[in-house]
């Protein structure tokens, strides 16, 4: 078996630009605490419903959101996204 040259394929590989789209989480909720500096808590209310009951429940999260300016407090409705690591709890910022 003798194998010629155009037998091989060459494979071209294309260069694109691919821009990075960033999709960040967004949550809104309630300031539980702002007693840290520049941090402040946020409880987020879920509804959930059971799979085999059918029945409509409440699961609530804390998250520890970073306040730049300290503005909001206790009672206050705010919408936080998905940020860099700030510190080793803080992965949230406010938006407003």
């Amino acid at each position: 078996m003798v194998k010629k040259a155009n037998d091989k394929k060459i494979i071209e590989k294309k260069t694109e630009t691919v821009k990075a789209v960033l999709i960040r989480k967004k949550f809104q909720g309630v300031v539980a605490s702002d007693k840290n500096d520049k941090t402040i808590v946020v409880n987020v209310d879920s509804v959930k419903i059971h799979p085999k009951y059918k029945k409509r429940f409440t699961r609530s999260k804390k998250y520890k959101v970073h306040d730049e300016k300290n503005q909001f407090k206790i009672g206050d409705k705010v919408v936080f996204e998905e940020c860099r690591p700030i510190s080793k709890d803080k992965r949230w910022r406010v938006i407003y």
